[in-house]
């Protein structure tokens, strides 16, 4: 990708329109312009002054240009060794922390859970692929079935729960930070 096409994106990721982007950065709408089409190239001060301005910067920017990852195979999901009796997790990602969000797999046998966590930054989403979970959020109890969806910010102590006698229990549990 070129570095004007690039910008053009970002410009509109952040919904500015050309005229206040050339203002937040003190530039003319025309060289915005100009730069968009790849007509003209930027001085790496004003190249910076458009990045500030747009809230990123030149390392951010050129990270962007490598290629990124995008189909994360089953064989190659990274398992956790340290969980309680009756619970595997997988990662579903690597390189998750450039990402800011752990995706992961959770199997609970019956009457398994997992372990307490503390209050944390970031929030947490999951869907119930299999099965009936308790989610416990500070002592208090919520039910989910199979289809069903929760999401809450960390700031509680958390933990996951099968409740049941016979079912295995699957979920879906991403941590964004």
């Amino acid at each position: 990708m070129k570095i004007g096409e690039k910008l053009k994106r970002l410009r509109l990721s952040r919904g500015l329109t050309q005229e206040e982007l050339a203002t937040r950065a003190d530039l003319t709408r025309g060289f915005i312009s100009q730069l968009e089409r790849d007509l003209t190239s930027p001085t790496l001060e004003s190249l910076e002054m458009i990045l500030r301005a747009l809230g990123t910067n030149l390392k951010e920017f050129f990270s962007d240009f490598e290629e990124k990852k995008i189909i994360y195979k089953k064989s190659e999901r990274v398992p956790m060794y340290d969980t309680p009796e009756g619970v595997k997790e997988e990662l579903l990602m690597t390189d998750t922390e450039v990402k800011r969000i752990e995706p992961m797999i959770v199997e609970l046998e019956p009457m398994s859970q997992t372990e307490e966590e503390n209050y944390h930054e970031g929030s947490e989403f999951g869907y119930i692929l299999e099965g009936n979970i308790e989610l416990w959020l500070d002592d208090v109890k919520y039910k989910a079935k199979t289809g069903d969806a929760f999401y809450f910010k960390s700031d509680k102590i958390h933990y996951i729960k099968n409740s049941s006698k016979k079912k295995k229990a699957k979920i879906l549990w991403i941590e964004i930070q």
